[in-house]
């Protein structure tokens, strides 16, 4: 079970990486409307949301509903390098978790509350799967209003 989440997340990575490969550094500051994510804060946000599935349900205080301090943390990032070195080291940690956690962990439910409350522990791997999918399919946007076409995701 645990190798199969693995393998989802690790495909996810590689959607994404595929994706968004036309976008270079100097790409880090677009945005397409005033008030929106940049490239390189979309990527940055990307990377937080798996930190914050694996976080939230490691920690006895749960997820971290402080959305106005998250917010800050990725207006604050302005690099596409960085933010990918970020994402990377995000998937690395979601995937070593869902990897060392054992079966009756990932099958045990989470806490009431308003994050999937009642829901397995293991249904982060898909909240996280469907997140980056998301980010991904804006970054393609960003990526065609940039004059680029993003190559598909799914294969070479």
């Amino acid at each position: 079970m645990q190798n199969d989440y693995a393998k989802q997340l690790f495909a996810s990575k590689e959607y994404f990486e595929r994706s968004t490969r036309v976008l270079q550094e100097a790409d880090s500051g677009f945005a397409p409307q005033p008030g929106t994510w940049t490239v390189a804060q979309q990527v940055a946000h990307t990377a937080h949301t798996l930190d914050w599935f694996v976080e939230g349900v490691s920690r006895p205080e749960g997820f971290d509903l402080d959305f106005a301090k998250i917010g800050e943390l990725i207006h604050g990032v302005t690099s596409l390098t960085e933010a990918r070195k970020w994402l990377d080291k995000a998937f690395a940690r979601a995937i070593e978790f869902v990897k060392t956690s054992a079966p009756e962990k990932l099958a045990a439910p989470l806490p009431p509350g308003p994050v999937m409350g009642g829901q397995p522990m293991s249904d982060i791997v898909w909240a996280m799967i469907e997140h980056t999918a998301h980010h991904r399919g804006a970054l393609t946007v960003y990526s065609r209003l940039l004059g680029r076409t993003p190559i598909m995701p799914y294969m070479e």
